[in-house]
């Protein structure tokens, strides 16, 4: 059977190992991890004086450890509140140390005052436990419902698990206390509650570097996806997208149509003002049509001021009414550069799929439709229709 210590030495090593992986993923300032960094530092050190009780004096061996136990499981929950950007009320940030503080003055009060080596195991449970379900609680609710499941869900049966070996630990010594008083005195009931107690926090930690990495695998996944200047699709992520629609399309019969934009005289932009304002005028351009264009439309960036939105519509008119408002919007909303607001326009060409033709194809029509745009003075949309605008 383990011995206490042996369970206090293994928890305090997990410690040092979830310290060293977390200090690797400093550098990618994801939000909670200083935190749950600070957290193990504190586990290792309250842990080293747990172990050391018999030899060390009270307020070391059972204050101190015990509040830098507590104050380890407390800087886990904030963590987890940073990593999911909850934001909380100064009232409710200083609730948990508020809390704190009341435990460590019922766990002195309970050594020097009064000694109850029961009650202050209840106060310690009692605290562990509320921290533990309110880990859990923030996990399962604030987790990205479009992430795999298994970190969060992982994270959250750990800190379950605490709570409910927490509240069971709490309750045993309060109604029927066991014979083994001292944490360090070995015992059936000692070994139980160590193991379902302190052994969670290496769980927790896995779970916590676990969803730190999902995070990191969300932003190569964006970054693949999205165009990191403008936020629309990267060039292979639209065309991913816009031929995964078309193969729909053909079984469904849908009308789908390709409006493939470019942004007048950007060249002229970038020598007169510098790429930097070039810059503005690109992630400018996208969030207007961004937060203009239907749930259902893809918007990508293809290359350069080069722009594509896929459509699915009854009619092409209403496709080219679409861009038509797009462009009078753009015109009216000068962007901010260095120096002033710029006025710029664009040009865009619409070209309605035939039904069978592949994606190439039908983005060349739509090129092709740019092109007239452009030669016919710019600032104009065009589309293969009678009474198309111009």
């Amino acid at each position: 059977m383990f011995s206490p210590v042996s369970i206090l030495v293994v928890t305090a090593l997990s410690s040092i190992l979830s310290i060293l992986v977390l200090i690797s993923l400093l550098s990618h300032a994801i939000a909670g991890v200083r935190r749950w960094l600070l957290a193990n530092v504190l586990a290792i050190a309250s842990l080293v004086l747990f172990a050391l009780q018999n030899v060390a004096p009270a307020w070391l061996g059972i204050v101190a450890a015990n509040q830098l136990l507590a104050a380890t499981i407390l800087l886990i929950y904030e963590g987890c509140n940073d990593f999911f950007d909850v934001r909380t009320r100064p009232a409710q940030r200083w609730t948990g140390w508020l809390m704190w503080l009341g435990v460590m003055a019922g766990i002195a009060y309970f050594t020097y005052v009064v000694p109850d080596v029961h009650v202050r195991v209840v106060i310690v449970s009692v605290f562990h436990a509320a921290c533990d379900l309110a880990i859990a609680r923030r996990v399962l609710l604030a987790r990205p419902k479009d992430r795999p499941r298994y970190n969060y869900l992982f994270v959250a049966g750990a800190a379950a698990l605490g709570a409910l070996g927490h509240t069971a630990r709490g309750a045993i010594y309060a109604v029927k206390p066991p014979a083994q008083a001292a944490l360090l005195q070995p015992g059936p009931m000692q070994i139980t509650f160590l193991a379902l107690g302190i052994l969670v926090l290496p769980s927790l930690c896995i779970g916590l570097v676990m969803m730190a990495h999902d995070r990191l695998a969300q932003r190569l996944e964006r970054l693949a996806r999205f165009d990191d200047l403008t936020g629309a699709l990267s060039r292979k992520a639209f065309l991913a997208t816009a031929a995964e629609r078309l193969a729909r399309a053909g079984q469904k019969r849908d009308c789908e149509y390709v409006a493939v934009v470019d942004v007048d005289h950007f060249k002229s932009v970038n020598d007169r003002y510098g790429h930097a304002a070039g810059d503005e005028v690109l992630r400018h351009f996208a969030s207007i049509v961004r937060s203009r264009i239907r749930d259902g439309d893809a918007f990508g960036r293809i290359g350069g001021e080069e722009f594509c939105l896929f459509c699915t519509a009854e009619r092409i008119e209403d496709v080219a009414a679409l861009v038509e408002r797009l462009r009078k919007t753009v015109e009216a909303t000068p962007c901010e550069v260095p120096g002033g607001l710029l006025h710029y326009t664009f040009s865009a060409g619409i070209a309605a799929w035939d039904g069978r033709e592949p994606l190439a194809s039908l983005m060349a029509r739509a090129d092709g439709l740019l092109y007239a745009a452009k030669m016919a003075g710019r600032n104009r949309v065009k589309a293969p229709v009678a009474g198309a605008l111009a």
